[in-house]
């Protein structure tokens, strides 16, 4: 069965930093594209960043370009997303999410799994 299982979350301060990470279970890990999306209270989701297929290709969206690194380790079948100088307005829940096309980027329908979502929270 396909299972993706976020970590990392939790409270931190306005310019501090956290690591998220999300286990895959599926052997086609290597081959598929992954995504971070968020969500917060009463708004709609939006996308993160991308890691796409082949070549490791990145993208990011508008609001962490700059500030945030997705990166993958298919040795260990895990997707991680590094954030730095964080506000108030990351705080969502992030997931993880995995795609059958090369480079889904911010089109939602193009992502076939997700995890349940790991709360990031940022103090001001």
């Amino acid at each position: 069965q396909v299972r993706l299982v976020e970590s990392g979350g939790g409270l931190v301060q306005a310019g501090g930093s956290l690591r998220l990470s999300c286990a895959a279970s599926f052997r086609t890990f290597s081959n598929k594209a992954m995504g971070w999306f968020r969500q917060a209270p009463g708004k709609e989701r939006e996308y993160v960043a991308t890691i796409g297929r082949p070549g490791d290709s990145t993208y990011y969206g508008d609001s962490v370009k700059g500030r945030f690194t997705v990166s993958r380790d298919n040795a260990k079948n895990t997707l991680s997303l590094q954030m730095n100088s964080l506000k108030p307005e990351d705080t969502a829940v992030y997931y993880c999410a995995a795609s059958s096309y090369n480079n889904p980027g911010p089109n939602v329908p193009l992502y076939d799994y997700w995890g349940q979502g790991t709360q990031v929270t940022v103090s001001s």
